[in-house]
């Protein structure tokens, strides 16, 4: 039975229950299938704390569009779903909200009882994002959603840990770490983001132990870390300190005597050449101490007050000290001089806080030995990049990779499951809890109060959420490895890295062959989206305001990978108006639709030829741009079919059929109408998926839903290149025609006799119902190019394929039509000499913005080619 579709589409109706009726009917679960090849993605897990953005939504838009394209091509497809623990901001996030509403400290309350209150947060609050997701209709198999502190997850991150631990490729050590004083933790480097800030840079005189009124002077940005200097390094190729090497000079401030070392990493251009070393607060600084047996003396505390260490300035913030001590220096004339200075400041990724680097005890990876396997399967395309240029970016910060900080001083996340023994110091590493030091076999072990780097567990999402460690898991030897990951180029370093160096270390298999990335979503003026600046654009409510589809859209047009791209409200307007003219398309179709089956009818005429053709040509153009990550190509591409090959132009070329008394013809039409409308919509499906199902199952159909649907394909039988070439030529003619009729303002309901000379006479004949219809003629005479027309009183309208005349007589009132372009002529011809009297005047040219004279330039070049249109026409009249 024939199902009508309302005049109106309304998609905050539609999305909700297509969504609901997908779900509930199993559609999006990804099955082992012996007889399918398996397609995989999962997806980069977003916070738990996390609120949909538009980040999110381009990241979402991205693989739906992939497994939605995977799943109608015949693959067992599988898009794995879930959520992070992030272990930073979720704690933080409760911390906060326990100080706001009860005054209270995650100390108050001791690890077990925060933990609990952490877990009530997270089922409170943890699934937000995902129902989010859901209306942006992400076709994820919800029954296999993950949380990275899962049981099977968790258990997998203490294989992991035991595993690299017993190989020696974990350790703990005492190293110089990034360390936020806000967030109160260590950070990796990845963490760490660069800012070019405003600074200064303090000279500051130390004396030389033993010649009153010598110094050193150093250079620094950060002088409230003087107090911790161990020693002053000059390069030993400085000719200035030659004699100073091996002396020993006296820190301001602290009396303490410090040596004189020389060593290459000195730079002889910068500052003065003498550098202060301050080991436990500088990486490079801690080199150079051990090379010279400096000592490390530690002067901020955790919170970047400085410690007991600082003497007078002890309870000082770093900040706080860094203006006391100056002053203090200054008063002592140890202040040389004070420069203004831009540098790089490192800040937490999470607060923004300015990082300190502190020497520390923590947990580190050792990634040199896991970096070689992970540059080979990118060098060797085992895993490509797209775009392939961050493959270069990957290879570079794989080169030069350090050691990866993985403790974390915070309470939630994967507790380190290492126990130091409180009676022989040995660190026993398990997989489960143990009751007693492996070592001494005393029950006297305490377990390490750190947690794990949230991004530990997350390197390890491809496979763990498969199943493994368990080797024998059947989602595991089916789906992994797993095939594209889709991610922006901001997490390269904290997750793609990871994730490939555990994958080739653990699984012996790269986790996935292709990383597709994808840029930022940035605002109409191009800035970065963020809450400081107040652009942001909430993709749930423009999916409200226009549609889940409409937005889908807007973010993929246009789009190409790795690219940053604009957004614009106002072409989720223009995308909802393309979803409108989809509908009005398919209602048109269904008021004039009579058949109960949507098939090819043996006979076909020259216009279903013409569109036949041209889809079986875009099916593989749009099939070939999808297999290379070229979404934005091909949405375009199937955009340029519907709009203008299907709606604007078929739909017109069949109403003389369907409107006729031919009843086989009429039947034909609908049936070319109906096939082309069913396989378009399949190609639209990933793009727009709400639409396109709801139309579909309106639609003469076979199947349950259009999303489970084959993709289509091409076939040899519906090419038919010289008929689509014939049909564009009548086309050609029929647009020539219509722009002239319009520069000479002739409403279509005037109607001409339209004479056609012409090589390809057979073609026009062809056309001539068309011909009249659109191109408004009142009759159709083709005549061989050879013959000789009467051109007098007629516009001559040339394509590349015929002359065409239409008499002028019949058209406009001659005389009152010259008069109009003779008035339009004058007015502009008057306003182009103003012009160019303005922009010969020095005056103006000179002393007006240079904008503003641009713009008048442009202006009078515009004027100057309208003319020429004018001109012509005039002479046409004539």
């Amino acid at each position: 039975m024939k199902k009508e579709l309302p005049k109106v589409y309304e998609p905050q109706e539609a999305e909700a229950r297509i969504y609901r009726m997908w779900e509930e009917n199993g559609c999006f679960e990804g099955h082992r299938d012996p007889d399918k090849k398996p397609f995989t993605i999962v997806m980069p897990p977003p916070n738990v704390t996390g609120q949909l953005h538009m980040g999110h939504a381009m990241d979402c838009t991205l693989q739906d569009i992939l497994t939605r394209f995977k799943r109608m091509q015949g693959y067992a497809a599988l898009w794995v779903p879930g959520t992070d623990h992030a272990g930073i901001a979720t704690q933080i996030k409760v911390e906060e909200e326990l100080r706001k509403n009860e005054g209270l400290s995650r100390y108050d309350l001791g690890r077990e009882k925060f933990l609990e209150r952490v877990w009530d947060w997270k089922h409170k609050y943890g699934n937000r994002i995902v129902e989010q997701q859901k209306k942006l209709g992400a076709s994820c198999d919800w029954s296999r959603a993950r949380f990275t502190m899962d049981e099977g997850l968790s258990n997998a991150v203490r294989h992991v840990f035991v595993s690299l631990y017993k190989k020696g490729l974990i350790y703990k050590g005492s190293r110089i770490i990034n360390w936020c004083p806000h967030c109160v933790t260590a950070l990796s480097d990845a963490e760490v983001e660069y800012k070019d800030k405003p600074g200064h840079l303090w000279h500051l005189k130390y004396p030389i132990k033993g010649e009153p009124g010598r110094y050193v002077i150093v250079a620094t940005t950060r002088p409230e870390t003087m107090l911790g200097d161990t020693g002053v390094a000059v390069n030993p190729k400085d000719e200035r300190y030659q004699d100073l090497i091996g002396k020993t000079c006296i820190l301001p401030l602290m009396d303490r005597e410090i040596p004189i070392v020389a060593d290459e990493y000195v730079d002889l251009e910068f500052g003065t050449g003498c550098v202060k070393m301050t080991p436990a607060h500088d990486p490079n600084d801690f080199e150079v101490g051990l090379r010279h047996n400096l000592e490390s003396i530690r002067v901020l505390d955790d919170n970047g007050r400085i410690n007991q260490n600082g003497g007078k300035y002890e309870g000082l913030d770093r900040y706080e000290a860094r203006k006391v001590i100056l002053a203090d220096l200054e008063a002592l004339g140890l202040l040389e001089k004070v420069e203004d200075h831009q540098h790089n400041v490192g800040t937490c990724y999470r607060c923004g806080t300015d990082v300190e680097p502190i020497i520390s005890a923590q947990w580190f990876v050792k990634m040199e030995p896991l970096a070689r396997e992970a540059l080979r399967v990118v060098n060797e395309g085992e895993v490509k990049f797209v775009p392939d240029r961050f493959s270069k970016i990957y290879t570079n910060w794989m080169e030069n990779v350090h050691d990866w900080c993985i403790s974390r001083q915070l309470w939630w996340g994967h507790r380190i499951p290492a126990w130091t023994c409180e009676e022989c110091g040995h660190i026993t590493v398990s997989e489960s809890d143990p009751t007693e030091c492996e070592h001494c076999h005393s029950k006297h072990i305490k377990q390490e109060d750190d947690v794990l780097d949230t991004w530990f567990s997350s390197a390890l999402w491809p496979f763990s959420t498969l199943g493994w460690p368990d080797e024998n898991s059947e989602d595991y030897k089916y789906f992994y490895p797993t095939d594209v990951l889709v991610t922006g180029y901001d997490i390269i370093f904290f997750w793609v890295a990871r994730m490939i160096f555990s994958g080739c270390e653990h699984t012996g298999k790269p986790p996935f062959h292709t990383v597709f990335i994808h840029g930022l979503v940035r605002d109409d003026k191009g800035r970065k989206m963020s809450k400081s600046l107040g652009n942001g654009i909430d993709p749930l409510e423009m999916a409200d305001q226009y549609g889940a589809d409409a937005l889908r859209f807007n973010l993929i047009t246009g789009n190409s990978p790795g690219n940053d791209m604009r957004f614009y409200t106002e072409r989720c307007e223009a995308m909802r108006n393309f979803a409108n003219k989809i509908w009005n398309a398919s209602r048109f179709l269904m008021m004039n639709l009579t058949i109960d089956k949507c098939e090819l009818p043996a006979q076909l005429e020259l216009e279903d030829k013409w569109i036949l053709s041209k889809l079986n040509r875009v099916i593989p153009e749009v099939t070939e741009n999808m297999e290379r990550y070229e979404l934005g190509v091909a949405a375009q591409k199937v955009y340029d079919f519907i709009w203008d090959a299907y709606c604007d132009w078929y739909i017109e070329l069949t109403k003389t059929r369907l409107q006729g008394e031919d009843e086989d013809s009429k039947v034909r039409a609908q049936q070319v109408l109906c096939y082309v409308l069913t396989e378009t919509l399949k190609l639209l499906h990933p793009f727009m998926p709400f639409i396109t199902e709801e139309i579909w199952q309106a639609l003469p159909h076979e199947g349950d839903y259009l999303m489970l649907q084959q993709w289509p394909e091409h076939h040899v039988s519906l090419d038919f290149p010289e008929e689509e070439k014939a049909m564009e030529l009548i086309m050609d003619a029929i647009r020539a025609i219509r722009a002239r009729r319009a520069e000479m303002n002739v409403p279509p309901s005037k109607k001409a006799q339209l004479t056609i000379s012409t090589l390809e006479r057979s073609v026009f004949e062809q056309g001539i119902p068309f011909l009249k219809r659109l191109a408004y003629a009142s009759d159709v005479k083709i005549v061989e190019a050879t013959d000789e027309v009467e051109a007098q009183g007629m516009v001559v309208v040339t394509t590349h394929a015929a002359r065409l005349y239409l008499p002028l007589a019949e058209l406009v009132d001659l005389e009152k039509e010259k008069a109009r372009v003779q008035k339009e002529l004058d007015k502009n011809r008057k306003e182009l000499d103003k012009l160019e009297t303005k922009l010969q005047n020095p005056g103006f040219v000179n002393k007006a913005p240079a904008q503003v004279v641009e713009a008048e330039r442009e202006r009078a070049d515009k004027l100057r080619a309208l003319l020429v249109k004018l001109e012509e026409s005039m002479a046409s009249l004539s």
